[in-house]
Parts: C-alpha cells; sequence; structure tokens
C-alpha cells in the first residue's frame, strides 16, 4: 500500500495512545477549509512512503507504540483489499488500528468492525445533515443516507469512536453544532477542533475567529444537550 505522508510518533491522533500516524492521498470531498490541499488535489506529487517500509519501523518500535492511525484523505476510497491487507499485517503486531474517515462508506466501516480490523474510528460529521449544508461544507453532493448510516454504525459499535467537527467561523455557528448533537448524543464522544487559517483546499469565508470564551459557551450548551465525552 502507497501513503504520501507519515508521522512516526503522535500523541494527538488517538487519545490516550501513543500511535504511528500514516496519510493516504486522494478524497472524494473537497471541503473547502480542508488543511491538506496537496493530499486531497495533488497526492500524486507528493513523497511516497511504501507500507513495507511503514511496517518494518513499526515492528521495531512495537514495544514503544500502542497502534497506527490510518487517515487522509479518505482511507475508505482505498482499494478494500489493499486497505486491508496492510491493517492484517499491522494487527499481526499487536498494534491497535484507529480510522479517521468523513463518513462515506458505511459498508466498509462496518465490515472492519465486524472482522476486528479497527480498534478506534474517528468520523468528521461536516455540518448539520441537512441536503444544501452538507454540500457546502463539502464541495461535492453528499449522500446523506450514507452518512446518517455511518454515524448509526459507530454509534452502536462497541469499540472506542469519536465524532469530529471542525468549527468554521463564517460556515458553522453555535446553532449549527447543536443541531449536529442530536445525531450524535448517544456516541462516545465529540471533538469540536477550532479552525486554524492555514492554506485550504478551497476559499473560506473572511470571518472573526471565534474566541476561547466563545467555545467555552458553546461547550457548555452541549454538554447541557449530550452526556458524550467532548473535548475541544
Amino acid at each position: 500500500m502507497i501513503f504520501r505522508g507519515w508521522q512516526k510518533n503522535s500523541f494527538n491522533e488517538w487519545p490516550g495512545k501513543i500511535c504511528s500516524v500514516v496519510w493516504v492521498g486522494g478524497c472524494n470531498f473537497r471541503c473547502p477549509f480542508c488543511y491538506n490541499p496537496d493530499l486531497v488535489l495533488n497526492s500524486e506529487k507528493l513523497p511516497v512512503f511504501d507500507s513495507k517500509e511503514i511496517l518494518s519501523y513499526l515492528k521495531e518500535n512495537q514495544a514503544l507504540l500502542d497502534g497506527v492511525t490510518i487517515t487522509g484523505g479518505e482511507p475508505l476510497i482505498q482499494k478494500k483489499e489493499v486497505l486491508i491487507d496492510f491493517i492484517k499485517k499491522v494487527k499481526e503486531l499487536n498494534l491497535g488500528v484507529a480510522i479517521e474517515t468523513n463518513g462515506t462508506n458505511p459498508e466498509m466501516i462496518e465490515f472492519l468492525i465486524t472482522h476486528k480490523l479497527v480498534d478506534y474510528l474517528a468520523m468528521d460529521v461536516k455540518a448539520p445533515l441537512e441536503q444544501e449544508k452538507y454540500n457546502q461544507l463539502t464541495g461535492v453532493q453528499v449522500d446523506l443516507k450514507k452518512i446518517k448510516k455511518s454515524i448509526k454504525i459507530i454509534k452502536e459499535a462497541k469499540i472506542d469512536s469519536e465524532f469530529r467537527t471542525t468549527v468554521v467561523p463564517g460556515l458553522l455557528n453555535q446553532e449549527d453544532i447543536l443541531k449536529i448533537t442530536d445525531y450524535i448524543k448517544e456516541g462516545k464522544g465529540y471533538y469540536l477542533q477550532k479552525f486554524q487559517s492555514k492554506e485550504t483546499v478551497g476559499d473560506v469565508p473572511k470571518a472573526e475567529v471565534y474566541s476561547d470564551e466563545w467555545f467555552e459557551e458553546l461547550k457548555s450548551k452541549v454538554a447541557k444537550k449530550i452526556n458524550i465525552k467532548l473535548r475541544i
């Protein structure tokens, strides 16, 4: 399997775990606020990290690691057999596997859970599950039935998981976030990511950055609606 990015050690991607992070190239979304424009739009121009090299490092350092996070881009648009083969080789090293996904492939999510090939799932919920709004935040025409199915599968799965939303000023407000919580309230965790001004896939509205106080107010409102682990 070919990867387009690799961080050998991370304390951030998988909460409470030390993991190696690998990035796949390509994505079926065009979220204007995405921080990884090269991965999404020009991944063929990025360096190549072969799975053999990565697996060799994992084997040498397995005592120091809890697992591997596979992110992107969008991992679950990769060839199924190739992705599964890599995951199985990671599991053979007695390491856990975390996957970050946009939720457009619920069938693959269910397969990975059913066959015990994933230990942690993080799904981005981009916006309230309203067609026009979701299309705006993803830059494409989205099949919301698939997004809703993925949310349901993850909520019911007996593995650790987290839903995530990048709170982009000018695109999402507190009301939008509270609408999202209606769908994820039986989940295990919710991460509200603060948008950082960087090079992005598309144009993001010029809007005042939300303050720490704004996020604390939002956190309080969310906590009153849903009783799941919340982090910002």
